[in-house]
């Protein structure tokens, strides 16, 4: 849902004729569902030039909830993960984003890109130290430093400020598809409803006062 709005952010700022889209799997648990949304999405906004990748090492290394099926995604625990404050959830994928980031940085160098655009969210999240902003002005220096010297690529963290619900009002307001958006952490038919995505993503629609278009377990209601 967050690189959906960041990329009708992105078309909005850049016109629909200059946006590249790029999609990793990596390994979890819905990376099929999830390449469903980005095919549907891409389509939805006639986007022509795409790149998909697999990042199958995340599974071998493992680490994370969502990588290695001998751990468990955590089911209503959202409100006791945040009252641990620092404490960094089993949902983490360590230096995950480092990853995309990466493969984003090399396409776009390629391709003559000058903005990589990034959904990451800070503070309405479920605390993982890949989504603070220090880390994309951290990864900003490590552009320009491992680039040619006559390369110029910005990254973008259109949403990073916001809160889920805001991002979801921003969407609205853009005309994103986010009904072929999907978040849930386990599950690829029904969105399970449970795990810490889709709990924030069930109170930022509900927040935003907007009905949330997925279908999810039967008897799960918005919170």
């Amino acid at each position: 849902m967050d690189s959906c709005v960041s990329a009708a952010i992105a078309r909005e700022r850049h016109g629909a004729s200059n946006i590249a889209l790029l999609h990793a799997g990596y390994g979890q648990l819905t990376q099929d569902r999830e390449r469903r949304a980005f095919t549907e999405i891409a389509d939805f906004y006639g986007v022509q030039q795409r790149l998909v990748v697999q990042l199958d090492h995340f599974r071998a290394i493992g680490g994370s909830a969502l990588t290695d099926k001998n751990i468990a995604v955590p089911e209503n625990q959202l409100d006791a993960t945040a009252a641990h404050g620092s404490s960094i959830p089993v949902t983490y994928v360590p230096f995950r984003n480092a990853h995309f980031l990466s493969v984003a940085v090399s396409w776009a160098e390629a391709i003559g890109a000058g903005a990589i655009y990034i959904g990451a969210v800070a503070e309405d999240s479920s605390g993982y130290p890949d989504c603070r902003p220090e880390y994309y002005r951290a990864f900003q220096n490590v552009i320009r430093e491992g680039t040619r010297p006559e390369t110029q690529i910005e990254i973008v963290t259109p949403v990073i400020e916001l809160k889920k619900s805001e991002i979801i009002r921003r969407g609205v307001d853009l005309g994103a598809p986010l009904y072929l958006t999907w978040s849930c952490y386990q599950s690829e038919d029904a969105a399970c409803g449970a795990c810490d995505s889709c709990l924030l993503r069930l109170r930022a629609f509900a927040e935003a006062g907007v009905g949330d278009p997925l279908p999810y377990r039967q008897g799960v209601a918005a919170r």
